[in-house]
């Protein structure tokens, strides 16, 4: 009878990529503050595993169109899904991580 360790083999997972299109308006203020708060939540919470695509509706209306872009500056979760949208500047954190589905996590002061 053979006795020895048994070893267990691990299955390597790929680390998961976010897709997040950014749909805006040329360059307009709330559109640039919109990308700097998506690049801060994708650097902080993601470990920058996204890939972020910014769309401007300027350049390519027939992209807004087929996604249904009514207000801009719009955030489209396309991956993982499901498809989420977070509308405005992105300056409410905890409601883009809502948004997406990245609760935040609770801090207590102690």
């Amino acid at each position: 009878m053979k006795t020895g360790k048994l070893s267990k083999r691990r299955k390597e997972k790929k680390p998961k990529i976010w897709n997040l299109k950014l749909y805006v308006m040329d360059r307009t203020p709330k559109s640039v503050t919109a990308l700097t708060n998506l690049t801060k939540v994708c650097h902080e919470r993601l470990e920058d595993k996204c890939r972020i695509t910014v769309i401007d509706i300027k350049k390519n209306p027939l992209l807004a169109k087929e996604s249904e872009i009514v207000v801009i500056p719009t955030l489209v979760k396309t991956f993982p899904l499901p498809m989420r949208r977070v509308i405005g500047d992105l300056s409410n954190t905890d409601r883009v991580l809502a948004g997406l589905d990245l609760h935040p996590m609770i801090k207590i002061n102690v």
